[in-house]
């Protein structure tokens, strides 16, 4: 009889736990990132495709969080075709910048998050970009069945150097800003 009440309650414990513990996939078609990506003389910006990502929840608290992007979906929006358009994002995809012949996906996953006010959470993460794993730290908002975060990455942890200032010398005009910007805007 011990033992039944023991195993009864075990039960009860790991269907409580179910309960409380949720995946929320993200809506790809739903979800979206923008970057930003400046230089000297201007900047310019695009999107880039989400190919998969999960909310970890526990009693309605965000616990973790594993995205993927697709790094070959990687668009300029603020040029036209024929203005540039096709050139920007041809070496955008090759070796001088994210190399997605070689490299098609990058990720992050979230390794802590710590509530900070009411629906925003410190999130400390594992970033994975041309197969280099650096760590991130930023802060995200979750309202309902949305989530957004602003990122600020530093390219050249991730060997991503070409026109880097940090790097190479007169390259006057030509210098690329070592940090892009992403804004990320998802819902689940």
């Amino acid at each position: 009889m011990k033992n039944l009440k023991t195993l009864a309650l075990i039960a009860l414990v790991a269907f409580s736990t179910t309960i409380s513990a949720q995946t929320k996939n993200v809506d790809l078609s739903k979800s979206t990132i923008t970057w930003v990506g400046k230089k000297v003389t201007g900047q310019h910006e695009g999107t880039i495709k989400l190919k998969a990502g999960a909310f970890f929840f526990k009693n309605d608290k965000l616990t973790r969080g594993n995205f993927t992007v697709d790094m070959t979906s990687i668009q300029v929006t603020d040029l036209k075709a024929g203005e540039g358009k096709e050139k920007l994002e041809g070496h955008l995809k090759a070796d001088d910048f994210f190399g997605t012949d070689k490299f098609a996906t990058s990720s992050i996953a979230f390794k802590s998050v710590t509530p900070k006010a009411n629906g925003v959470y410190t999130v400390v993460g594992d970033l994975t970009i041309k197969g280099i794993i650096k760590p991130i730290t930023f802060d995200i908002t979750v309202k309902g069945n949305t989530a957004t975060a602003k990122l600020t990455i530093d390219r050249t942890k991730y060997d991503i150097k070409y026109g880097s200032g940090s790097f190479f010398d007169n390259l006057g005009d030509k210098v690329i800003a070592d940090n892009f910007d992403l804004t990320v805007s998802l819902q689940f």
